[in-house]
């Protein structure tokens, strides 16, 4: 087989070596542009687990990096000032070059040939049986044969410099430093000195900002030379006597690289030219290497056969390769944002910044660093009034108390709205009546009920639950009362109207519109859109429609508070009937009601200042919104901080981020905690307290999100479903003493020495 590479970085020269190991009667030829000693970064870095497979595939190469590396366990972050270090990651570092040269050295022993200075066209491709496009982040062939690859290039919001310094470092460094133009920001770690590291650099020091803190600072318009001495002068008391190094540092910015297909005949895409990891977890080469050990172990399975192995690699390789960009672009955002968190305190920063990819949570960093937990622990239950256990050491983040106006919830977990569908004519039953209070009894400072509709036109389904007369009123009552008296939770009313999403089946039956012989009925909405296709035409609101549902809310809300509800939600999201308002897809309205935001606002805000106006000023109201429709021309995360303003400024207290839902084309990337990053959005752009939801699986998320700051409270839906006493099981974990059980569970509330 002939197989040409195009580009000679990590990918290319690392699977040749594989390949070659593995089929020695290949021919391979690696085309790279640049000179052999030519490079424009500085150091690369591995995990330490990263290494094993490293020594498994090639041990030569595997001991020619070892004898390179320099190793460390430690991160420090320096804020405001202060140091404060992180230990137990395991991370090893060599230059850029060395890594290069040494591989470049097993190509030659196994009869690779690399040829330097030769950038081979895309069009036509090399005569080969295999084509390896690893031409990275600007790769020719990619943009070439687009429209089979499918290419998304996402610019991202940050600028950043790739330099080098003298500084012998012991740690990778993160260094946060406030300016008169804004905050930058430093990714630094150490790698072993050799003669081939350029002008005796010892680390990598990448120095980012965002654009505008950038163009602030007046860098969009100096020289390389000009910029290495403004960042020496504003980083001076960090580097002390060390130097700043430059190599082609130019300013850049990162794009986040995806393609939907990664094949093309006979042509494969390899490395930053088929997917980008933000250098803040340190992926990239990574990445790249273990493209190249997936490519070879799909030749290993299917031969030499092309097809059939380019098939498997993109098959195999493409979900871990997802995921690990997924927890860079996570970081990635968490860096552009940053500024948001510089006023924590030192180790709640620290904390947030070592769990920012959702990879790394509370339990996992526990096991790494108990000591900085423990101190984080300690740091926000003093801050937020918990009780602390009898021996005084600081329970869980979770465990934390919250006050909201009159209310004091006894902790931060919240049992979400969980749709049942199991009321008679919406009356709750003695189902409403277990499934609520068992879980109230599981130790939740806040249980929800499912979405609670204002009028029989406004439920989802048949089964759904209402507050619209008074049998219903007094069914709910006795959900209320017993929660109230058999636990220390307190009880929410989820209140909403399903709009063009109502008169469906239930779940089980088929989760479609009802047919004819199902007792549809006809429903609202701001535009006479249907939902999805077969779906009902809803009709567009006319201002008596608007009156009368607004006055459907006001009422509802009056019985809840008769019920004695603690809280009040007003449902804005997943499409229903006010979220269909606030969504460009759903709402084309030419009238006061759509068109911009501020108009597509105007009705939910009517509704709640009806509903803030009858419910007393001492319990707090809060709004479950859509904070992204997941596609182009929908509801945006920008958005959704303005309506949160919007919300505060009327009086709201809590603003519960969801997203998706307005329509079923939304193209939601699922994942573990995939809703908080628009919780904290809102939360730190419209300053309001929030409720974070979604892929929250349990006491450990929880902790995490909470005592990072990035939301207030954790509503967690389906970890309810299977464990109804999630917080008193995690409270028994933990050897927390300071909270309530119920009298009859005493004998097995933890109790310490």
């Amino acid at each position: 087989m002939n197989i040409v590479c195009m580009g000679g970085g990590p990918a290319g020269l690392y699977f040749s070596i594989l390949m070659k190991k593995a089929f020695p009667a290949c021919s391979i030829t690696v085309f790279e542009k640049n000179k052999p000693d030519d490079t424009f970064g500085w150091g690369v870095v591995f995990s330490k687990e990263t290494l094993t497979g490293f020594a498994e595939r090639d041990p030569e190469s595997y001991r020619a990096m070892e004898q390179s590396f320099a190793y460390w366990d430690d991160i420090e972050v320096h804020l405001r000032g202060t140091k404060t270090v992180s230990t137990g990651h395991g991370f090893c570092g060599l230059s850029r070059m060395d890594l290069l040269q040494l591989l470049h050295t097993r190509c030659r022993e196994l009869g690779i040939t690399l040829r330097f200075q030769e950038a081979l066209p895309a069009e036509p491709l090399p005569q080969a049986d295999l084509v390896i496009a690893c031409d990275g982040v600007h790769s020719a062939v990619r943009e070439r044969y687009k429209d089979t690859f499918k290419p998304t290039l996402d610019w991202r919001k940050c600028k950043f410099t790739w330099l080098g310094s003298t500084k012998k470092l012991s740690a990778f460094t993160f260094l946060f430093k406030e300016s008169p133009s804004g905050l930058f920001q430093v990714h630094a770690y150490p790698f072993t000195h050799t003669p081939m590291a350029p002008s005796g650099a010892r680390s990598t020091f990448i120095v980012e900002c965002r654009e505008e803190v950038w163009k602030k600072a007046g860098l969009d318009t100096v020289s390389e030379e000009e910029s290495v001495a403004f960042l020496s002068k504003l980083f001076a008391d960090e580097l002390g006597e060390a130097k700043l190094c430059a190599n082609k540092s130019i300013w850049r910015t990162f794009p986040t690289i995806r393609c939907e297909t990664w094949v093309h005949d006979n042509v494969v895409l390899m490395g930053d030219a088929v997917h980008t990891a933000h250098f803040s977890i340190g992926s990239g080469t990574k990445l790249a290497m273990e493209d190249a050990i997936a490519l070879v172990d799909a030749f290993a399975l299917e031969g030499l056969d092309v097809k059939k192995a380019l098939g498997r690699y993109e098959t195999m390789r493409k979900p871990e390769a997802i995921r690990v960009q997924r927890a860079a672009q996570t970081s990635l955002e968490w860096f552009e944002n940053a500024a948001r968190f510089v006023e924590q305190p030192p180790e709640q920063f620290t904390f947030n910044l070592m769990t920012r990819s959702r990879r790394i949570t509370w339990d996992n960093l526990r096991l790494r660093d108990a000591r900085l937990v423990q101190h984080a622990d300690q740091g926000f239950a003093k801050r937020a009034g918990t009780t602390l256990n009898t021996d005084g050491s600081a329970p869980p983040p979770l465990f934390a108390p919250m006050k909201l106006r009159g209310l004091t919830l006894p902790n931060r977990v919240v049992v979400s709205p969980m749709c049942q569908y199991s009321a008679v004519d919406g009356v709750p039953t003695d189902w409403h009546l277990v499934h609520l209070g068992s879980r109230a009894v599981g130790g939740a400072g806040l249980v929800l009920t499912e979405m609670t509709n204002v009028s029989a036109e406004g439920r989802i389904t048949h089964g759904c639950t209402g507050l619209w007369n008074a049998s219903q009123a007094v069914a709910w009552k006795r959900v209320v009362d017993f929660i109230h008296q058999h636990s220390g939770a307190k009880v929410g009313m989820q209140l909403a109207h399903a709009g063009r999403k109502g008169s469906a089946q239930r779940p089980w039956e088929g989760d479609g519109p009802l047919r004819p012989t199902e007792q549809p009925w006809q429903t609202l909405g701001p535009s006479a859109l249907p939902f999805g296709p077969g779906w009902h035409v809803p009709k567009a609101m006319d201002e008596e429609d608007l009156a009368r549902v607004k006055q459907a809310f006001v009422e509802a809300a009056q019985r809840a508070q008769a019920c004695g509800f603690d809280v009040l939600e007003l449902h804005m999201a997943h499409g229903y009937l006010l979220s269909s308002f606030l969504s460009p897809l759903s709402n084309q309205r030419t009238d006061a009601y759509g068109g911009s935001l501020e108009k597509r606002l105007k009705y939910p805000l009517e509704v709640f200042d009806a509903v803030r106006a009858v419910w007393p000023l001492e319990k707090p109201l809060s709004v479950r919104l859509t904070a992204s429709d997941w596609l182009d021309g929908g509801m945006t995360v920008d958005d959704a901080v303005a309506v949160g303003r919007a919300l505060k400024e009327h009086g709201c207290d809590v603003v519960d981020v969801s997203s998706g839902g307005n329509v079923p084309h939304s193209k939601v990337e699922y994942g573990r905690m995939y809703q908080v990053p628009f919780a904290e959005a809102v939360k730190y752009g419209a300053g309001i307290p929030v409720m974070a939801v979604g892929g929250i699986m349990g006491a450990d998320h929880a902790n995490t999100v909470v005592g990072a700051g990035r939301a207030d409270l954790v509503a967690l839906a389906r970890p309810h479903l299977s464990d109804p006493h999630l917080t008193l099981r995690h409270a028994q974990a933990e050897q927390v003493d300071a909270v309530w059980w119920p009298k009859p569970y005493l004998a097995v509330k933890p109790k310490r020495a």
